[in-house]
């Protein structure tokens, strides 16, 4: 398996040099290092060249680094049915960076892109409707972004009085509790079995 994994990555880097920055295989499945401008040209050919047929997308994610100046990693997923195949793409976007949209290669990336948007931020030209589309039309912010705040900026609640939905800041009521994490029963009054906090 993972000397097939290894031709169809000398295959695809030989047929698309300007696209491939390296390879690797790992859990049984070929990772690409991919140029980010290269993309849609890269997505087109693992679709129609014959000994790869990539003609399923499968999911495209993000993932959040935002200590590097390229904040984020784009992943891209794809599954040869005809090949019994399955091959990642991945490619490290800044912030400011967009993303070619491969909707016109595959449709189907359409909510991929837009659920990759809500949650990270990252815009995608040539999409044809880039907006929200898991959180609401006012959200502020992207959560899957690592400084986001667990609390979110807003809560929504129904108002009785007013008789509909109501956006708000959101109030902590009670301070964040600090918790030592020593034992799972902070504050009991007894000595759990192999609990060292009460040995100190």
């Amino acid at each position: 398996m993972a000397e097939a994994l290894q031709e169809l990555a000398a295959h695809v880097q030989m047929r698309q040099p300007d696209a491939i920055l390296g390879h690797r295989v790992e859990f049984g499945e070929l990772t690409l290092d991919v140029v980010p401008n290269r993309i849609v040209g890269l997505v087109e050919f693992l679709r129609s060249d014959a000994s790869c047929r990539f003609s399923s997308l499968v999911d495209i994610t993000a993932i959040d680094h935002p200590e590097r100046p390229a904040r984020f990693d784009m992943v891209y997923h794809f599954l040869s049915m005809y090949q019994n195949q399955r091959i990642r793409l991945k490619m490290q976007v800044r912030e400011d960076e967009t993303v070619a949209s491969i909707h016109s290669v595959h449709p189907s990336a359409n909510w991929f892109e837009r659920e990759v948007f809500d949650m990270f931020g990252i815009l995608f030209t040539g999409h044809p409707d880039l907006r929200r589309i898991l959180t609401d039309y006012g959200f502020r912010g992207h959560p899957m972004r690592k400084d986001f705040p667990t609390t979110g900026y807003t809560e929504v609640r129904y108002d009785e009085v007013q008789k509909r939905v109501v956006y708000e800041p959101v109030k902590l009521v009670q301070e964040y509790r600090q918790f030592d994490f020593l034992s799972p029963w902070e504050g009991a009054d007894y000595i759990l079995p192999g609990d060292d906090k009460a040995r100190t």
